[in-house]
């Protein structure tokens, strides 16, 4: 997670655009869930780094475990209760210039292990969340907005997408929750 002031940076520096097209998208344009090695996917992978006392079957699945939803700070020990949320969804990044890209930059989006992407979280969350951009949802957890806002500018930063003028203000209003 960058600190507050670079993503203050990254967010000045990003790229201002009207939201694009959805012409054309799919979500199997993005191929999500990658295998990572020894049975296990990216999916797998996320559970087990965002849960505490996780174990795995043979098969790599979490079999136990427990899981803090960021979003709502909802507890679930059930592993099939979590979602893994985009941070930025592969809808946003689509009409914000995935579009142009190759299958493998947005597999590589899609299954982004190194930047805040991917985070587990409650189910019901991430369906409210949808495709929608932080000017549209943001988490019932004011909390968490700051972690939220840097993550959301870091992925549009690091994969250079566009941000609309409102998405780019409640951004930066989110990161004014961020402690001095």
């Amino acid at each position: 997670m960058p600190t507050v002031s670079v993503a203050r940076a990254q967010l000045a520096g990003l790229k201002v655009a009207a939201a694009g097209s959805m012409a054309g998208y799919s979500r199997e344009k993005f191929p999500h869930w990658a295998s990572q090695g020894a049975k296990c996917d990216t999916r797998e992978i996320v559970l087990e780094r965002d849960g505490t006392d996780v174990t795995k079957g043979a098969d790599c699945k979490a079999v136990s475990g427990s899981w803090i939803s960021r979003y709502d700070h909802l507890t679930f020990t059930s592993a099939a209760k979590m979602d893994i949320d985009h941070t930025v969804p592969l809808a946003n990044a689509w009409r914000s210039g995935a579009n142009t890209w190759t299958t493998e930059q947005r597999k590589a989006l899609a299954n982004d292990l190194t930047h805040p992407q991917l985070v587990a979280v409650s189910a019901t969350s991430n369906r409210a969340k949808g495709d929608q951009s932080p000017d549209q949802w943001a988490p019932p957890a004011k909390d968490y907005w700051c972690a939220y806002a840097e993550s959301w500018t870091t992925v549009k930063a690091t994969y250079q997408l566009t941000v609309t003028e409102a998405e780019k203000a409640k951004l930066a209003d989110m990161l004014s929750t961020c402690p001095a």
